[in-house]
């Protein structure tokens, strides 16, 4: 059972061998490289998505300034519409 045991024990090892060589990991050189072109990828990810939500934010701003200004001139001529009434109304029963 001891030569069993030994060959076993070659065979686990060299797999184990071939397997740490195959999935090692890469030199310091080539992950520093490869995490240097990840960063620049999600940093080009990043400003792309800044620069779509500044345009939306500008867009978003634009419709909510016109609002307001259709709302303002909305109750601009409420607020006249009700002081010509009211003048009108005074004006009939002062006579």
């Amino acid at each position: 059972m001891s030569k069993k045991f030994a060959i076993g024990a070659i065979i686990g090892a060299v797999a184990g061998i071939v397997a740490g060589v195959l999935t090692a990991p890469k030199s310091g050189k080539e992950t520093r490289a490869d995490l240097k072109a990840k960063a620049q990828e999600l940093k080009d990810k990043a400003d792309d998505q800044a620069e779509s939500a500044k345009a939306h934010v500008a867009k978003t701003a634009e419709e909510l300034k016109s609002t307001a200004e259709e709302y303002k001139m909305r109750g601009e001529k409420a607020v006249n519409t009700a002081i010509d009434d009211a003048k009108r109304s005074l004006g009939r029963n002062g006579k």
